[in-house]
């Protein structure tokens, strides 16, 4: 089934939780300073790290018999990185390769897997000032969007973008494209979007402008809460599709760098993640920094117990 069929006929979809962190706190893996996570597909020891991460939360999913959200790790992977780092031009085919060789062993009826590709701000994401005009966003992503478009990618998702402008400029290349795709925002506590543009506002600019217009937007590297859903337009649940939330309701500037783990008790996190799921129609769920497996597992067994009461 196609991105797109899944979204339709599922009202709950799966999503990895952290990925890059949990490597980071490995004794045997060290990641690259600007492509991070996404040379160790070329790597033994890496690989193996990388898929022992990915079957924490395939094995969630197939328990629980859900849909399960999987990105190939090309965050950041552009072609100025690409030529500074001097890696394999074809790291983004070969990190979808990867992503799709594990989806095409794990992927069942019961609970089929959707290989995505990620893409990310040029600069900070957590810095909205540093962020791309729309002009020359569409130009400094254009060569790696054109490269995951050649993959087998089944979505593609732009993540943790602080601003509308270099999102909108991503939406143009995307859209020129035959992949589906997702915009998925970094937004404070006050659910707007980083450069102050609240996030029903930045759907609709996005919708308005884009030629062809997202499958749909998603929230992520934010608390549950920050959305504040009850405040919210009901329209803005007909478009925003999904969360990969962090586990600890401190503000950006409070977590990053940090060196421990920063977690509220993953019974509050659960608690706001199923009830933007059951209350407002938010299908994606999914983790960002903090979480792991156990955050999954809570989601999928909550969901669970409330699927078996039902039947």
């Amino acid at each position: 089934m196609t991105f797109s069929t899944i979204l339709k006929k599922h009202n709950t979809i799966l999503s990895e939780c952290a990925v890059s962190e949990r490597l980071r706190r490995l004794p045997d893996i060290e990641l690259h300073p600007t492509l991070f996570n996404t040379p160790l597909i070329y790597d033994e020891i890496g690989r193996r790290r990388l898929e022992e991460i990915y079957l924490s939360y395939i094995e969630v999913a197939r328990k629980g018999k859900f849909p399960l959200l999987l990105c190939a790790p090309t965050w950041r992977v552009d072609r100025v990185r690409i030529e500074e780092a001097g890696v394999p031009h074809s790291i983004n085919h070969d990190a979808v390769e990867f992503m799709r060789g594990l989806r095409d062993r794990y992927s069942s009826a019961a609970s089929p897997i959707i290989a995505g590709a990620l893409l990310a701000p040029r600069n900070d994401c957590y810095s909205p000032a540093a962020a791309l005009g729309r002009e020359e966003s569409a130009e400094v992503h254009g060569w790696q969007i054109e490269q995951l478009a050649g993959t087998e990618a089944e979505v593609i998702i732009a993540q943790t973008m602080p601003a509308v402008s270099e999102s909108l400029g991503m939406a143009d290349r995307l859209g020129r494209t035959t992949k589906p795709y997702v915009i998925s925002f970094v937004i404070d506590r006050t659910a707007r979007v980083l450069d102050a543009t609240p996030l029903a506002e930045a759907v609709d600019i996005i919708d308005q402008e884009a030629a062809r217009p997202p499958a749909g937007y998603m929230v992520n590297c934010v608390y549950p809460t920050f959305i504040r859903a009850d405040q919210q337009p009901p329209a803005l649940f007909s478009r925003l599709i999904g969360i990969q939330a962090n586990s600890s309701s401190k503000d950006h500037a409070q977590l990053d760098g940090a060196e421990e783990l920063q977690q509220d008790p993953l019974s509050d996190w659960g608690r706001e993640m199923l009830l933007l799921n059951k209350e407002y129609g938010v299908k994606i769920l999914g983790g960002c920094c903090g979480t792991d497996h156990t955050y999954l597992r809570y989601l999928a067994e909550s969901l669970r117990a409330v699927r078996f009461r039902i039947l």
